[in-house]
């Protein structure tokens, strides 16, 4: 079946997500919504995606697009976040449209759901620090992060992987992780996290901490910018 022309188009942030899905596996996408990026990863990278979703509709939206493109390998299912999974189903999960607080309660209500080497990919559109700092400390690797812009936003793409030994980040580490790339969209998104740190401090007794992490946020930014990293 030719399904070029009924196949999804990913923008940025989910071209960013599927880049970090291995590929060959199974893989899992919680909160899948119109389910683009479930059919995409199911033609192009995994033998097999669970795509799932809380509400009926957006999942009933999912299987309209499988059946329109080809994609059969797609077991589409309704369910709250990784409830719907069996324990150690899928290697790869990808998170996104929910915030950084909402990604982290997913994961601490369902620690069955994954094992040493599950690798998750979240797309939070807030609260990254929150999720950061959650990963640290719960047996998680930041192994990467990709921020892009999309429909006038700015997203990180974050790639962790569980390996079981918890640490304990810096203020610096929650507010970045590895997000300090060469390009563009890392140095805007750099500049928006050093705005919130200094929004933040307005409301603190001692505002010192977070307007000296503001400006510690803003020298990365910098950095992004510089010509010799282009």
């Amino acid at each position: 079946m030719n399904t070029a022309a009924k196949e999804p188009v990913l923008d940025a942030r989910l071209a960013a997500a599927a880049a970090y899905v291995r590929p060959g596996g199974v893989a899992a996408d919680i909160g899948c919504d119109h389910g683009k990026l479930a059919v995409w990863l199911a033609l192009h990278r995994c033998r097999k995606v669970i795509a799932a979703d809380i509400r009926p509709g957006p999942l009933a939206r999912a299987r309209a697009l499988c059946e329109s493109a080809g994609a059969a390998n797609v077991d589409c299912r309704q369910g709250d976040g990784l409830a719907v999974l069996g324990p150690e189903e899928a290697r790869d999960i990808v998170i996104a449209g929910v915030s950084g607080v909402t990604a982290a309660q997913m994961l601490a209500a369902a620690p069955g759901a994954f094992s040493v080497g599950t690798r998750f990919v979240f797309v939070p559109p807030t609260k990254h620090g929150v999720l950061r700092n959650y990963l640290a400390r719960h047996g998680f690797t930041l192994v990467d992060e990709t921020p892009v812009r999309a429909a006038g936003r700015l997203y990180t793409v974050l790639c962790a992987e569980y390996t079981g030994t918890a640490w304990q980040p810096t203020l610096y580490q929650c507010a970045v992780g590895r997000a300090v790339k060469p390009t563009a969209a890392a140095a805007d998104y750099l500049d928006h996290v050093a705005h919130l740190a200094e929004k933040y401090a307005r409301g603190q007794a001692d505002p010192q901490v977070y307007l000296a992490l503001a400006q510690q946020v803003r020298k990365a930014a910098q950095q992004c910018r510089q010509p010799s990293a282009n």
